[in-house]
């Protein structure tokens, strides 16, 4: 991970041009071109296999692309210490003997370097990252004695203490009771003040809609990608979600059969 990349700042914070990924002989994502600005908010929505996580991860620099570029103010993403990456819940292991402030102390480690400890001023910055997130009391727990949304807390602490500029969440609100996900989108508002762009990958468009500037509506391709109210059109729906897409009480409301957990549903009213 070592040198650390230069910022161009005459350069958008992520630009995506012409990135195909595949598995297994299979298309996972197809010609993805688009680019943000700093601070902006972006959700990333579509139905399950359309290539949301490889989207995260491939900017992340934790898959490699077959072609096209991945740029972070201006090269590429591996040299980069500014990326706050958060996988899944479900690609964690809980059970690892560590303590919540150690996680959050891993944001750290690029810019301690290979060899070094921790200093005083380190610490202060994880304790502050704690606090912001509401989680300093259970600094000591193990990781595996905090809620979903705990959890989800200690992975942006992680990021804060990291000082990221670009965060990239992987379905961070799923599982998560209701509460729980507000306390995540209002975290994630505070961000705007500091400027720190953010992409989250969600299965609510209602929720999609109401707290993020653009959405994304991915299926392999970007079928959309602008503001709420111009993406969220029927027609662009039938393309991303095809016949999953149903009316719901003869009202104007949009539900797709395609979340990972039983019961759940996409929807937009």
């Amino acid at each position: 991970m070592y040198p650390h990349s230069d910022h161009l700042h005459d350069q958008p914070v992520l630009a995506v041009s012409h990135l195909t990924v595949r598995y297994n002989g299979r298309v996972a994502l197809e010609d993805v071109t688009f680019h943000l600005h700093e601070g902006e908010q972006v959700a990333i929505v579509g139905p399950n296999g359309a290539g949301k996580s490889t989207l995260i991860k491939t900017i992340a620099g934790v898959l490699q692309p077959q072609s096209g570029e991945v740029n972070i103010f201006g090269s590429r993403p591996r040299g980069h210490v500014c990326i706050g990456y958060i996988p899944q819940r479900s690609q964690v292991d809980w059970n690892f003997p560590v303590s919540v402030a150690d996680v959050v102390m891993m944001g750290r480690s690029a810019k301690l370097g290979p060899f070094n400890w921790p200093h005083r001023k380190d610490w202060d910055i994880v304790h502050r990252a704690l606090e912001t997130v509401e989680l300093a009391n259970l600094s000591k727990r193990q990781i595996s004695q905090l809620s979903g949304g705990q959890q989800q807390r200690m992975f942006i602490a992680r990021a804060l203490a990291q000082e990221a500029e670009l965060m990239l969440m992987d379905e961070p609100l799923t599982g998560l009771d209701a509460p729980s996900q507000e306390g995540i989108l209002n975290l994630l508002e505070r961000f705007k003040k500091d400027k720190v762009t953010v992409m989250v990958a969600t299965h609510d468009l209602d929720q999609a809609a109401s707290h993020f500037d653009r959405i994304m509506l991915l299926n392999h391709q970007i079928i959309a990608f602008d503001e709420p109210q111009n993406v969220l059109h029927t027609d662009n729906l039938l393309r991303a979600y095809g016949g999953r897409l149903k009316p719901v009480d003869g009202q104007n409301i949009l539900s797709t059969d395609d979340c990972c957990d039983e019961g759940e549903h996409d929807h937009i009213h």
